[in-house]
């Protein structure tokens, strides 16, 4: 027998910062999908990369709690030893706002205002289609990733700011 050794193929240092910082993005906009544009303009990425990584890390996070979001609205009320109030200012603003735009509305304001869970928490708890939850979530990220994007970008290129990155 042969005294082979098995190696493994050395990971190429820039790919695996590339690697990391692109997870920790897309972790980042599980919850807040701010944080996309924010540091995807930080670390380098163009405007079209940018949107690509917030509505993915937004849309994970839509999509998982579509579909178990009651679950988990039930398992944390139930862990939840006290009561909480139902009519709240907060909760009265959302209801307006649904009342006024529906789901339409609510989507809209989810990465501006809210964070992707609670949006679509939201969304749940009011009965919402999923169908129709995960379109319009998807629509909100898309546009407000290219307004974001594009804003930054456009932000950089103005001589007192890029002056100051320097």
């Amino acid at each position: 027998p042969t005294n082979s050794k098995i190696t493994s193929p050395s990971l190429n240092p820039k790919m695996s910062e590339a690697f990391f910082t692109f997870i920790g993005i897309y972790l980042l906009c599980l919850v807040k999908f701010f944080a996309g544009p924010v540091l995807g303009a930080a670390a380098g990425y163009s405007p079209w990369e940018i949107i690509g990584v917030s509505v993915l890390g937004m849309m994970s996070s839509v999509t998982f709690f579509t579909f178990l979001g009651t679950r988990v609205k039930k398992a944390l009320q139930a862990r939840s030893t006290t009561q909480k109030k139902v009519f709240t200012k907060k909760n009265r603003r959302i209801v307006r706002i649904w009342g006024a735009y529906g789901e339409v509305g609510i989507a809209a304001l989810t990465p501006i205002l809210l964070t992707p869970i609670g949006g679509t928490l939201i969304l749940v708890s009011f009965g919402s289609d999923k169908k129709k939850i995960l379109f319009y979530m998807l629509i909100s990220g898309l546009i407000w990733g290219a307004i974001f994007s594009f804003s930054i970008e456009w932000l950089l290129l103005f001589p007192p700011i890029s002056a100051l990155l320097q």
